[in-house]
C-alpha cells in the first residue's frame, strides 16, 4: 500500500479553490433566487418581470418557498446516497475526485438554468420549469460537494492541518459568497441590452463559468491517492447513516448546525431586502456591505486560527453563536431611531464580521475531529457519510429558513415582515448556541490524541 503524505500548504490551498467555485454557485442561489422570483416593489418598479405565482398560495406558504423547500429536502435526502457511493467507490482516481471531475460542469450549467424561466407569460409553466431546474441544481450540487467535503478530514490528518484547511476553505468560501453578491453590479452592465432579468442572467452566466473553472482545479490538480485513505467502505448506506446519527457528539453538533443554518440563511436571504427596504439603498449596495463585512472578518482569521489551537474550538464557536445574535438583533431595528442608514449598514457589517470568521472556520474542523474519533473507535473510515449528514443539516436548516423567510416577510409590506425575519434568525441562533454547549470536545480530542500520540494544546489548557 502506498504510504500517505501529509498535505502541504500548496495542496490545501489548491483544494480550497474548489470551495471558492461552489460557494459562488451556492451563493447565487441562496442570495438571489428569492429576490429574483419574489421581487420587492422597488425591484419591480425598476423593470423586473414577475415570472412565477406571487403571494401566499397555501397555509401561509408561497410558490417560491415551496419550490425551494422541495429542492433543499431533495438535496438532504440524496446526500447520504451519494456519500455512500463515494465512501464505497473503488477507483484508481480515488473515492472523491471522480465525482468532482464529472459534476462541476453540470453544476454550473444548472445554476444558470434556474434563472432562465421560459417567460411564456403563463405562471404555471414557469412554476414547473423552476421546480425542475432547481431539483437538478441540488442533485449536481450534492454530486460535487459531498465528495469534496469528505476530503476535508482526509487531507487534514492532524489538528494543525485540520484547522489550517478549515481556515483556507473559509477564506475561499467568503470570497465565493462575495462574488455571488456582485450579481446586480454585473447585471447593470447588461440591462440596457437584455433588460433587468436578462442582465441578471448574463451576470449569473459569467459567474457560473468562473466557478466551474475554480471547481475543476482541485479535481485535476490533486492526486487523492497520495494524501487520503482510499480504502472503500463496505457498510451499506442505511446502516452507515444509522451509525453516524448514533454518535452522541455528532448529534449535538448536527442539531446546533441545523439551527445555525436556519439563522444564517434567513439573514443572507434577507440581506438584499434589509439593504433596499429597511436601509433605503440601491440593491447594488448589498455587495458593498457584504464585501466590507468579509474584509473585516478576514482580519480575525489569523487570531481565530491561533486561538483555536490553543484554547480549543468549542469556546470560540459558542462565543460566535452568541455574538451573531447581536448582529441579527441589530438588523431587526436597522433604519430606525433617526440613525443614518449608512451607520446601520456599517454597524451590522462589523457585528457580523467576528462570528463570521469563527463559524466560517471552526465547524468544519469540529466535524473533522468527530469523524476521525469515530474512525478510530469503529475502525472504519466513513468521512463521506459524516459530511453528507452535515450537508443534510445545512439543507434542512436552509429549507426551514426559506419557508420561514418567504412566509414571515409577507406579513407586512412596509418592512415589518423583514424585521421579524431578523428576529427569527436571532432566536434560532441563540438556540443553536445552547445546543452546541452539549458537545464534549475534550473527550473527542482525547480519543484522537490517545490513538495518534498527537499533542493537543487545548487538552492541556483544560487541566
Amino acid at each position: 500500500m502506498q504510504e500517505k503524505q501529509l498535505a502541504t500548504p500548496k495542496v490545501l490551498w489548491t483544494f480550497a479553490v474548489g470551495q471558492l467555485g461552489w460557494a459562488i454557485l451556492s451563493g447565487v442561489i441562496s442570495n438571489w433566487l428569492v429576490y429574483y422570483y419574489m421581487p420587492s416593489a422597488e425591484f419591480v418598479s425598476q423593470g423586473m418581470q414577475l415570472f412565477i405565482t406571487q403571494g401566499v398560495v397555501f397555509a401561509g406558504l408561497t410558490v417560491i418557498g415551496i419550490i425551494t423547500a422541495c429542492g433543499r429536502l431533495l438535496d438532504g435526502f440524496i446526500d447520504p446516497f451519494i456519500a455512500s457511493k463515494s465512501d464505497s467507490l473503488d477507483s484508481p482516481e480515488g473515492r472523491r475526485i471522480p465525482f468532482m471531475r464529472r459534476a462541476a460542469i453540470p453544476f454550473g450549467v444548472m445554476t444558470v438554468l434556474v434563472f432562465c424561466a421560459p417567460s411564456t407569460g403563463v405562471e404555471a409553466i414557469n412554476n414547473v420549469a423552476l421546480f425542475v431546474c432547481l431539483m437538478l441544481f441540488y442533485i449536481t450540487l450534492s454530486l460535487y460537494c459531498t465528495p469534496f467535503n469528505a476530503l476535508i478530514p482526509e487531507l487534514g490528518r492532524t489538528q494543525e492541518l485540520r484547522i489550517n484547511l478549515s481556515t483556507y476553505i473559509s477564506v475561499t468560501y467568503f470570497f465565493g459568497t462575495a462574488f455571488a453578491y456582485l450579481v446586480p453590479n454585473l447585471a447593470g452592465f447588461f440591462e440596457g441590452t437584455f433588460g433587468v432579468a436578462g442582465g441578471f442572467r448574463m451576470a449569473i452566466g459569467i459567474l457560473s463559468a468562473l466557478a466551474v473553472a475554480f471547481m475543476l482545479i482541485p479535481a485535476f490538480a490533486i492526486d487523492e491517492n497520495l494524501y487520503a485513505e482510499t480504502e472503500p467502505s463496505t457498510t451499506p448506506m442505511l446502516k452507515s447513516v444509522g451509525k453516524t446519527f448514533r454518535n452522541r457528539e455528532f448529534l449535538s453538533f448536527e442539531i446546533s448546525d441545523v439551527l445555525y443554518w436556519v439563522a444564517i440563511t434567513v439573514f443572507q436571504t434577507g440581506m438584499p431586502y434589509y439593504v433596499t427596504v429597511l436601509m433605503g439603498f440601491d440593491d447594488s449596495m448589498t455587495s458593498i456591505f457584504f464585501i466590507g463585512m468579509t474584509l473585516v472578518s478576514l482580519l480575525f482569521y489569523a487570531p481565530v486560527n491561533k486561538l483555536a489551537k490553543k484554547l480549543g474550538k468549542k469556546r470560540l464557536v459558542a462565543f460566535a453563536f452568541f455574538f451573531f445574535c447581536l448582529a441579527f438583533g441589530a438588523t431587526s431595528v436597522c433604519g430606525q431611531f433617526g440613525i443614518p442608514a449608512i451607520v446601520w449598514g456599517v454597524l451590522v457589517a462589523i457585528l457580523a464580521a467576528i462570528p463570521m470568521a469563527i463559524l466560517g472556520i471552526l465547524p468544519q474542523a469540529v466535524l473533522a475531529d468527530i469523524a476521525e474519533a469515530d474512525a478510530i473507535q469503529s475502525g472504519e473510515n466513513r468521512e463521506g457519510m459524516f459530511y453528507a449528514a452535515r450537508t443534510f443539516s445545512m439543507t434542512l436548516g436552509q429549507t426551514l429558513a426559506m419557508i420561514l423567510f418567504t412566509s414571515i416577510s409577507t406579513i407586512d409590506t412596509t418592512g415589518m415582515g423583514y424585521r421579524l425575519t431578523a428576529l427569527t434568525a436571532t432566536v434560532f441562533c441563540l438556540a443553536g448556541a445552547l445546543v452546541f454547549l452539549r458537545y464534549h470536545e475534550r473527550e473527542t480530542l482525547k480519543v484522537i490524541a490517545d490513538a495518534t500520540g498527537e499533542k493537543v494544546a487545548s487538552l492541556d489548557e483544560g487541566k
